[in-house]
């Protein structure tokens, strides 16, 4: 395959759920320009509209206006789709606005766990039902007293839904985690002008007085981890280059183009620049002949969303890669863990888990075989772009899944290969 040409990619997933439950809290009319119009961000903003928000319609290529108003309880249950940020957010900003709600989710949702969020929430003094740590939950009451927590996993959501918490109750937070997750609420509080202190594995939320948002406008970044599906295309391409114009270089989000570099395949930054609170820069990618890697556990937070797409290319490197500690793959939208593994062997690939590490020997045989992709977005587009090598003939058992977080991901790859 050849790649050609210059592709945008849609808004940052996770900068624009953060933003939607910014602004909806804010007074006045907040915009948003080139927020993510798919499956998982309707998912907030429905759930906005249910608490009295008014928020515009979410389309592509749109920006949108919304009108932060006051919260009331819900009629019905919230219903967080197939998005868990949207779930373990919303319990912290419920928890601390002390706002009774029941929140449920698809049957992938109800599977992933709410404890990591639930029980530092209820050391605050909130209270809480649910179905063994997980969805339906049940926000009794809300939170009372500070918290200082050690998160025992690395989680911008477990992060956020305690930042979101503490912000709305007026409370005291501490809170460190072993590895630094991605740091976007961090800068949109900055931007916000809400008082946050910033250390290498954690912050500290000191209330000087009760925040009280106003209206902003904001301009969101492509995302970097819908983006590393076709870096992933063009690196395993014959000839050509891409450029993806726009996109988000976060630090605590690039790991995914460390990896490549390390890989043998560098991705050029070029027209660096800040757009919003977050660094933006156009990414080149071209054909490159793929070396086996070792990812640490400290790099997988930077990286965790773009594992699928990274295993992938390992199967076409030479030599082995070891993906060490991601355990944290069997709670995704699926047992990521375990089907990447299988699938790659099921196309003619050599994967396997050791304890909580994958381990992927590349090879030259073409990829034929049926994937099944559980329903999960990033399994499903990883494996897209591994049938777009030379020779390679893949089924997909579904191909809606991609736009829980890329709609018109099937066109693009087409675009590019064009």
């Amino acid at each position: 395959m050849r790649v050609d040409g210059s592709i945008t990619i849609a808004g940052d997933k996770s900068i624009t759920h953060r933003a939607l439950m910014l602004a909806a809290m804010a007074r006045g009319a907040s915009e948003l320009t080139g927020p993510l119009a798919a499956q998982d961000t309707r998912s907030t903003a429905r759930v906005l509209r249910q608490l009295g928000a008014r928020v515009g319609p979410l389309g592509r290529g749109r920006g949108l206006r919304i009108l932060g108003q006051a919260w009331h309880p819900p009629v019905g249950a919230l219903h967080c789709g197939n998005s868990g940020t949207t779930a373990r957010l919303m319990v912290g900003l419920l928890a601390g606005k002390a706002i009774q709600a029941r929140l449920t989710g698809d049957a992938s949702l109800k599977r992933r766990p709410m404890a990591r969020v639930i029980e530092p929430l209820e050391a605050m003094g909130a209270t809480f039902s649910s179905r063994a740590g997980r969805l339906p939950v049940a926000v009794r009451s809300g939170v009372k007293r500070g918290l200082t927590w050690e998160s025992s996993v690395a989680s911008a959501q477990v992060k956020t839904a305690l930042l979101f918490a503490a912000m709305t109750g007026n409370l005291p937070l501490a809170f460190t985690e072993p590895w630094r997750s991605r740091d976007h609420t961090e800068r949109l509080f900055a931007a916000l002008g809400i008082p946050l202190d910033i250390f290498e594995r954690g912050v500290m939320f000191t209330p000087r007085a009760a925040v009280e948002l106003d209206a902003f406008n904001l301009e969101i970044p492509g995302d970097v981890s819908s983006a590393a599906f076709p870096l992933g295309a063009a690196v395993l391409a014959t000839a050509g280059a891409l450029v993806i114009r726009g996109v988000g270089v976060n630090p605590t989000r690039t790991g995914v183009l460390d990896v490549l570099a390390r890989m043998g395949a560098p991705v050029v930054l070029e027209n660096e620049r800040v757009a919003g609170a977050e660094p933006v820069a156009d990414l080149v990618a071209r054909p490159a002949a793929l070396r086996g890697v070792t990812v640490t556990p400290d790099e997988v937070p930077r990286l965790v969303d773009e594992i699928p797409l990274l295993a992938v290319l390992a199967s076409r490197a030479t030599g082995e890669s070891v993906f060490q500690e991601v355990g944290e793959l069997r709670v995704k939208e699926s047992d990521r863990l375990a089907l990447i593994a299988d699938n790659l062997r099921a196309v003619g690939g050599d994967a396997e888990v050791q304890g909580d590490h994958l381990v992927v020997r590349g090879g030259e045989r073409p990829p034929v075989g049926r994937v099944e992709t559980a329903g999960d977005h990033r399994l499903a587009m990883a494996f897209a772009v591994l049938g777009t090598v030379a020779g390679a003939d893949i089924t997909l058992s579904e191909s809606r899944s991609p736009g829980v977080s890329f709609p018109g991901f099937f066109d693009m790859l087409r675009e590019i290969e064009a």
